[in-house]
């Protein structure tokens, strides 16, 4: 009898990027998320990588969803660029708005059972956090509403199809030691975290091939994303209002602060290229520096 395909459902998100520049601020010190530049965050992408691991290795049908206002479909292209996605969902709707994780959790939770063409999903999985949350909650709130076992931190997995399972190895803390890693197993349908240091590796030529195969169809894909994008509405989920956006939230935001940039201890001393003397102390000080650096 031969193996249903696997389906694969990610959940990712917009969110601001927080390098240098490019964040903007309302006077009241909240989030000015017009102004501010957006991105697929760090931690999505882990995820949307693992889902590519899936497509690859077990040719797997890939969904991926996300929360948030129209402009959120530029994470769902950056995600199906990375994973070659064959489908992408926007829960996008007014009365989401202001959602806490445990509301998130809810719109996401109905969002899965409608992935891969309403079949759901034998594995979900999300990021670590969000970049601009840190609570580090929605995928594990989502997973108990979904009834799936949770297993976050993953650095690696495979997948016994026969066997509906997963066998997963995750990083934990353990007696003061954070770089632990335990192995485990659990059934299917699941919910992983992906660590953020995770990597698929690709060792045969077949995998090699698929690959390369994938990768350029995620390309094409991307181009023309919006053929298979499906935005769903309240209405469209089947969402209960008491349960999502702030009526369903019971955590409130009282203000985001912005964090103070940090005094410079460094001074700058311009030199004159020309100047032989001032070349000869610069040379001097690094050469007192390299010796002076401690071996590693």
């Amino acid at each position: 009898m031969p193996v249903r395909p696997l389906n694969v459902g990610v959940i990712v998100k917009l969110e601001p990027d927080f390098s240098e520049g490019n964040v903007s601020y309302n006077p009241d010190g909240t989030l000015n998320r017009a102004e501010t530049k957006n991105i697929l965050g760090p931690h999505s992408a882990a995820a949307t990588l693992a889902a590519f691991y899936c497509k690859v290795k077990y040719d797997a049908k890939v969904a991926i969803g996300t929360m948030g206002p129209p402009i959120a479909n530029q994470a769902l292209r950056q995600a199906q660029l990375i994973s070659n996605a064959d489908e992408l969902h926007l829960y996008s709707d007014r009365i989401f708005a202001g959602a806490d994780t445990l509301a998130t959790a809810e719109v996401l939770r109905l969002g899965v059972s409608r992935m891969n063409n309403g079949l759901g999903a034998d594995i979900v999985i999300s990021g670590h956090r969000a970049s601009d949350g840190e609570t580090g909650q929605t995928g594990p709130q989502t997973a108990w509403k979904l009834g799936y076992p949770f297993i976050g931190n993953v650095i690696d997995f495979h997948i016994d199809q026969e066997g509906k399972s997963i066998y997963a190895k995750r990083f934990i803390s353990l007696y003061g030691f954070y770089d632990v890693i335990e192995e485990i197993q659990a059934p299917l349908p699941v919910f992983i975290s992906a660590d953020p240091s995770y990597k698929p590796s690709f060792n045969t030529i077949s995998e090699r091939l698929s690959l390369a195969r994938n990768l350029n169809e995620a390309r094409n894909k991307a181009d023309n994303f919006e053929k298979y994008l499906q935005v769903f509405n309240s209405e469209g989920l089947g969402a209960d209002p008491r349960y999502v956006g702030l009526p369903g939230s019971p955590t409130i935001v009282y203000k985001v602060e912005k964090i103070p940039k940090a005094k410079a201890k460094r001074r700058v001393e311009f030199v004159d290229g020309n100047d032989t003397v001032k070349l000869d102390m610069v040379a001097k000080k690094l050469i007192q520096l390299m010796t002076e650096a401690p071996i590693k």
